[in-house]
């Protein structure tokens, strides 16, 4: 017994002696060998850790305009649980659907009623109703307007029903980018979808520069989530992405939009572009493309709206092309404007080439040959003349043939692949190789701005905007001199006698009473894949020119691509000549480019006018404020109803002149009221349009004659009626109140109070009143 016991001891003894040393063993694993990786996992469950996203960086036009920018946003999240209980499920799916259907199409109002439906009704395995439900995409990200409209609908609910309690219908609170300008050059900025990747554009190439740097918070909680006292709070904040400013002016880019799309319905081309430049520095001021498309609703975009054209597409230039032409003509002292040649055709080697007019027009010189837009007179410079590998050579030196690196995305090149005598020919009048809207523009600059071939951009700089460092700055850059000064001043009076010769100039429709205008037409025949040659009735049509000759401020490219011209390419003329008037029409008076149109009484007065620094009103009553302005001569209009002002145009430190106007808002919440324009010049409309937050177009050219207000999509719309002064004075009376009035005058005012830095383009028209035209405030917000 005594040796069973010893062993059943010994045998206990060493199975806790094992225990022993295998618990102290897994205790050293524990703590020592696995502890730090155990405290990191124990870490994660009672620590919560939430990503904080940064604020997209905003793009900007040259006035610091706000183009593209983060706002918030909401996602309607629905509680079918709650919503069933409280018996309002049709009630719910009907509001809904109403709010967020933006389509006219009654079927799809009726899809989305059935979508919320369904989503309400769907259940769980367990029989029970999910705890929350999302209406997507139309109910994600939704903006504030729409976001007030589910809130309403909500309070009318909780009334019906009376109660305070919720009704399972939630608004989450998101951020999501957004175009103040809709389709206000989309496809150079490009857009972000929903979840904020983005797609194409200047939102893709520059992402690395817009998106910033997430942050994090991090604390510490019970099993419950509750964050627990004194403790461990670990805070990062998000680097909020850089700001990107262009060198676009966000007035022009409207006027260029405005114009085009007026073309595009008349003519309805395949596309239309049009890019506007400073050519002095190659900023590019604006830039469209037809079709368009408005980034706030991507989803609705057709796949050939978002090319840029203006970059990305080649074609055969014609007679725009001519410039290269004529300017190595003249460098090489060729070019004798009134030697004579024989029109109509000319053969070059196995080829006939000809006129537009086949018959052409006898002999004639060549400065006439080039108002006519004759191809045998190009050809005679380009290859009895200059021969053909000078002609190449000028073609090289213009830029052709190569990328003018401007820094947007998809750029092409062009073909240029001359080797037979009639290719060079042919190339004289731009067919047979190809180019794209923004070379020739390139190539014209050159010639506008006294000889030198400059790199296009479009990026001004990059700045952080919380510091206002600046990151990256652009200059202009000068790549080669193409020819001398003096012969692009040569070139550029031809030009001018293309466009102010109204007889026979093929530009004669770009005219500008007041304004010296250089340009010239084209129209090419199109070369269509899978045909041979080129394809009966398609066209390709152009116009560029720059204004004022003397000291050009703005140079525009138009490219309508297979407008309808009804079978006749002599309509060419009709397309894009039109719409560069009226394009630098309004930019050269937005600009502040004096017309050579003035009356001497206005001259005489704009000298006497004196100026000074605008004070601030803010919070002052309008008499208040009109009897500050009054010392000044300024003339001030209330916007809104309130009684104090809360905002101010032009804003305070600004230079203001006698008989200027002065916008001052009184509204603080809900939408400003569109108050009545008529009477008043394009210029003060546009600035009381920026500043009640409706885009503003117009047809007609003049002052406001009448207006109407329409709105598209998520933004108001004013259309304005331009007449002429001398019209409006004649405008037919009516009866009011047992007085005899005209339905439409000018501003009384603006006739007698002095001019301001824009003259007038007619001397019937009293000089438009207004700001100094660098402070004039954008036509949309």
């Amino acid at each position: 017994m005594t040796k069973k016991v010893k062993m059943r001891s010994l045998l206990i003894g060493g199975v806790f002696t094992l225990f022993f040393i295998a618990l102290v063993s897994r205790l050293y694993w524990v703590q020592v060998v696995q502890g730090a990786d155990l405290l990191s996992q124990a870490q994660a469950r009672w620590e919560t850790d939430k990503v904080l996203h940064p604020v997209r960086g905003t793009i900007v036009d040259r006035n610091d305009k706000i183009l593209a920018e983060d706002a918030p946003a909401f996602t309607v999240a629905l509680n079918p649980q709650i919503i069933h209980d409280k018996k309002i499920v049709e009630e719910v799916v009907k509001g809904l659907a109403g709010i967020l259907n933006t389509s006219n199409d009654p079927g799809a109002l009726s899809a989305l009623e059935e979508k919320i439906r369904t989503r309400l009704n769907k259940k769980r395995d367990d029989g029970s109703y999910y705890p929350q439900v999302e209406i997507r995409n139309e109910g994600w990200k939704i903006d504030v307007a729409m976001a007030d409209q589910i809130k309403k609908m909500i309070v009318e609910l909780q009334n019906t029903l009376e109660t305070k309690k919720s009704l399972g219908i939630y608004l989450l609170e998101e951020r999501k980018r957004f175009y103040p300008g809709g389709q206000l050059l989309a496809q150079v900025l490009g857009y972000t979808d929903k979840e904020g990747k983005p797609i194409m554009g200047l939102e893709k190439t520059l992402d690395n520069q817009l998106k910033g740097v997430d942050g994090w918070l991090s604390y510490e909680k019970d099993r419950y989530g509750v964050e627990l006292p004194d403790a461990k709070v670990t805070f990062q904040p998000p680097s909020n992405g850089n700001n990107i400013r262009l060198t676009i002016d966000k007035n022009i880019q409207f006027y260029m939009e405005n114009a085009l799309e007026k073309v595009y319905k008349k003519y309805n081309p395949k596309s239309l572009m049009a890019v506007a430049v400073d050519p002095s520095t190659m900023e590019v001021l604006g830039m469209v493309n037809m079709p368009n498309f408005n980034p706030n609703r991507y989803w609705e975009t057709r796949e050939s709206s978002d090319v840029n054209h203006v970059v990305a597409s080649q074609y055969e230039p014609g007679s725009t092309f001519k410039l290269v032409t004529l300017a190595g003509a003249v460098e090489e002292g060729l070019f004798n404007p009134e030697e004579k040649y024989q029109s109509g055709s000319i053969v070059v080697t196995d080829r006939r080439l000809h006129d537009h007019n086949i018959t052409g027009w006898g002999k004639i010189s060549y400065l006439e040959g080039l108002k006519r837009s004759s191809n045998v007179a190009f050809v005679k410079l380009g290859m009895e003349k200059l021969g053909q590998d000078r002609l190449r050579q000028y073609i090289d030196k213009f830029g052709f043939g190569v990328k003018t690196g401007i820094d947007l995305p998809g750029e092409v090149a062009g073909i240029i692949n001359m080797k037979r005598p009639s290719e060079f020919a042919t190339s004289t009048y731009g067919q047979g190789m190809t180019a794209t809207a923004i070379q020739q523009t390139a190539a014209y600059a050159a010639i506008a701005n006294g000889g030198k071939l400059m790199q296009p951009y479009l990026i001004k700089e990059i700045y952080n905007p919380s510091t206002g460092e600046v990151i990256e700055k652009k200059e202009p850059k000068v790549i080669r001199q193409v020819v001398s000064e003096s012969t692009a001043t040569q070139v550029s009076t031809y030009l001018e006698q293309v466009v102010s010769d109204q007889a026979m100039g093929t530009g004669r429709k770009a005219y500008i009473e007041g304004y010296r205008v250089a340009g010239k037409t084209g129209t090419a025949n199109k070369v269509v894949a899978g045909e041979k040659g080129y394809a009966e009735g398609k066209w390709v049509i152009s116009f560029i020119g720059y204004a004022p000759v003397e000291n050009p401020k703005i140079l525009v490219t138009i490219i309508a691509d297979e407008p309808d011209l009804k079978g006749d390419y002599h309509l060419g003329g009709d397309v894009a000549a039109p719409a560069f008037k009226e394009i630098v029409s309004q930019s050269l008076r937005y600009m502040g480019v004096p017309s050579t149109v003035q009356q001497p009484q206005q001259v005489q007065v704009t000298e006497q006018t004196s100026h000074a620094n605008a004070p601030d009103l803010t919070g002052q009553t309008v008499e208040e404020a009109r009897a500050t302005m009054n010392k000044y001569g300024v003339v001030v209009d209330s916007i809104g109803k309130g009684s104090k002002v809360i905002a101010q145009s032009p804003p305070k430190g600004t230079q203001i002149a006698q008989g200027q106007r002065m916008y001052v808002v009184l509204q603080e919440e809900g939408e400003l009221p569109v108050p009545d324009m008529t009477g008043k010049s394009l210029r003060d409309a546009l600035e009381v349009c920026a500043i009640v937050k409706v885009r503003c177009q117009s047809t007609g050219e003049g002052y406001v004659a009448s207006q109407t207000t329409s709105v598209e999509g998520e933004e108001r719309v004013v259309t304005l009626q331009l007449k002429p002064y001398n019209e409006l004075l004649q405008a037919p009376v009516q009866e009011k109140d047992g007085k005899t009035e005209t339905t439409a005058k000018p501003d009384s005012k603006k006739t007698t109070q002095p001019a301001s830095k824009t003259p007038a383009t007619k001397p019937t028209q009293p000089a438009a009143t207004g700001n100094s035209p660098a402070k004039v405030a954008a036509n949309t917000p």
